[in-house]
């Protein structure tokens, strides 16, 4: 079994692009995602702490806007079906999952807003950094070269996306997991298992 079968960055695309036309429904309005669905499935580290738990996880597949979830979605195909070509598909998802989760629990603990206000985040970016993460350190590790390129990479990648509104440590959380995952997933593969930019899939848990 391995990705190529299943193709889950369209099966992803499609979640987030289905979610948030649930949420257009539900609020009237195609260019923001309403309050009422952000309060509930986005993470709100002030509800997450009093027990909405699920939060870490459903806030991946919420977007704040149109335009939040375009830009997603256009990294997601990129970065998505290259790691694709790499990964099984118990690799891909749980690279996907846990970096996203891994962005999520450093923003409950270290993520702050100013003035009192409660801090909220949504979206995928942080699963999608941690794709973007295995897909880079694994193309260097699996041909035994040395992986500072591809760290000086996404730390370049890392910094150049970071502004006003964005959630960085999301960002850094997923980009640390996928880096860590994708560098594991590769020191475990023999070296008869890449072939020509293909790859022979160990089903093994991620």
């Amino acid at each position: 079994m391995n990705s190529e079968k299943y193709k889950p960055t369209y099966i992803l695309i499609t979640l987030n692009v289905a979610i948030y036309i649930a949420g257009v429904i539900i609020g009237g309005n195609i260019l923001q995602t309403p309050n009422s669905v952000v309060l509930v499935f986005g993470q709100v580290n002030m509800f997450v702490f009093e027990g909405a738990f699920w939060q870490l996880f459903t806030s991946m597949f919420i977007h704040a806007s149109i335009f939040h979830l375009v830009g997603n979605i256009v990294f997601l195909f990129i970065f998505g079906l290259r790691g694709e070509e790499m990964f099984s598909l118990s690799e891909y998802l749980g690279i996907y999952l846990l970096g996203g989760l891994a962005g999520n629990v450093l923003s409950l603990l270290f993520g702050a807003a100013p003035n009192g206000i409660p801090f909220i985040s949504v979206g995928a970016s942080g699963a999608i950094f941690a794709i973007f993460g295995a897909c880079l350190i694994y193309d260097r590790r699996a041909v035994r070269q040395s992986i500072l390129g591809a760290l000086v990479f996404a730390f370049f990648l890392f910094i150049i996306n970071t502004g006003e509104g964005v959630n960085i440590l999301a960002h850094f959380g997923g980009l640390a997991a996928g880096l860590i995952g994708g560098y594991v997933i590769a020191s475990r593969r023999k070296p008869e298992e890449h072939i020509s930019g293909e790859f022979r899939y160990r089903n093994t848990p991620f």
